[in-house]
């Protein structure tokens, strides 16, 4: 048995660290795609199974993948965290256009940290994250939220026992008049899918899990839309599933400095797009229906 240790889209040439040191989007878009050892740190985490990582001689049990930009003041609480997830984990930080020294923070406590000298936009860095790292599992989270690796492990531990997308069941705010549009969203993609039961739940939400199986059948560059990305793991018949509910939303600086005079996000419709992507590729993929029936319709009386 392994014990667990205590422990945004196109990209422009990149700088890598040292191996061991201590949304411009997007990459390819859409349409009918093939299917195709850290520091010791105190107070360990309860044992995870050990997992045959298979691949790469020495790989890593666990990937955890960390885009920033300048977060100078959480990022160095975060990478503690994701080393703590397992005793076997690499982090990897992909600081893109990052001037406040976050990247070396990340470095100096072990992570391998992937410079981009230009912010790379919305999500864009999970996939280059993702193209990088060699673990079974695959965790994303973000550099300017402190999630503590407890409530990651719920997460891991489903990928570990066969889930292959494990997903944050954290929904958004639902009891409002008026909803944010990006929940909205998210429960219509799901419906669509016919995998209502997943309510909001959605891989643009942090933290999620990935297996490496689900990493292979997506492909790392999809990542970059993460709606799109579940789309294509549930169309292919990945087991996807709202696995643990870890609160996100009042924690989240970035979209609170983000909402404008009246409270609007300028966010959102760049992430309803990213939806909208999905069931663009989800039609292309089935039919212009998404395999919905027309019953007795009888169109041909009205062409």
């Amino acid at each position: 048995m392994l014990k667990s240790r205590a422990g945004k889209r196109t990209a422009p040439n990149r700088r890598k660290s040292r191996p061991g040191a201590a949304r411009n989007r997007r990459p390819t878009r859409g349409g009918k795609a093939t299917f195709s050892a850290p520091p010791e740190t105190p107070n360990p985490m309860p044992a995870i199974a050990d997992l045959a990582t298979g691949g790469t001689p020495n790989a890593p049990v666990v990937s955890v993948v960390i885009p920033v930009v300048n977060e100078r003041r959480t990022i160095a609480r975060v990478v503690q965290e994701a080393f703590r997830i397992h005793r076997s984990t690499e982090v990897i930080v992909v600081a893109n256009g990052t001037t406040d020294g976050s990247g070396k923070i990340a470095e100096s406590l072990g992570a391998r940290v992937l410079y981009y000298p230009s912010a790379l936009g919305h999500d864009v860095g999970r996939s280059i994250g993702a193209r990088e790292a060699r673990g079974k599992i695959i965790v994303f989270t973000d550099g300017d939220i402190v999630i503590s690796a407890k409530e990651i492990m719920p997460l891991v531990k489903a990928i570990d026992n066969g889930v292959d997308i494990a997903l944050n069941s954290y929904l958004g705010p639902t009891d409002k008049m008026s909803v944010h549009g990006v929940v909205l969203a998210k429960h219509a993609l799901n419906i669509a899918l016919s995998r209502p039961e997943l309510k909001g739940a959605s891989m643009t939400t942090i933290p999620h899990a990935l297996s490496r199986r689900a990493l292979e059948a997506i492909g790392w560059e999809h990542l970059a839309i993460p709606p799109k990305a579940q789309t294509i793991g549930i169309c292919r018949g990945l087991d996807v599933r709202a696995v643990h509910h870890i609160e996100v939303g009042r924690t989240n600086p970035k979209r609170r400095k983000r909402m404008g005079k009246h409270g609007d996000d300028p966010l959102e419709g760049l992430i309803v797009g990213d939806h909208l992507e999905a069931l663009d590729w989800y039609i292309r993929a089935t039919n212009e229906r998404g395999n919905k029936p027309d019953l007795t319709r009888a169109r041909e009386s009205v062409r």
